[in-house]
């Protein structure tokens, strides 16, 4: 698999820990944007999203998902966000 294959992989797995009737959180980057992609699919299930960036807002916003502030919600059912790329090797 390609690295972006996995990243899309990644995305929808995630998707089995979301909760109907819940905000999600989303954070920001190609892996948060392949679960946004998946989100799209259970938009009518979730209550919406909160989001780390202006680019996964308007990305959610395209796919009709409700984007509130952070101000104005009390918890997320769930965070989904990429790992950071790592440089170390290991020996």
């Amino acid at each position: 698999m390609t690295q972006d294959e996995l990243k899309k992989a990644v995305g929808w797995a995630a998707l089995q820990y979301v909760q109907p009737g819940t905000i999600v959180g989303v954070g920001t980057g190609s892996t948060a944007a392949h679960f946004i992609d998946a989100l799209g699919t259970m938009k009518g299930q979730i209550e919406g999203a909160v989001s780390s960036s202006d680019a996964s807002t308007e990305k959610l916003k395209s796919l009709g998902i409700h984007v509130f502030d952070l101000n104005e919600v009390d918890s997320l059912g769930i965070y989904v966000m990429a790992q950071m790329k790592s440089t170390a090797t290991c020996k």
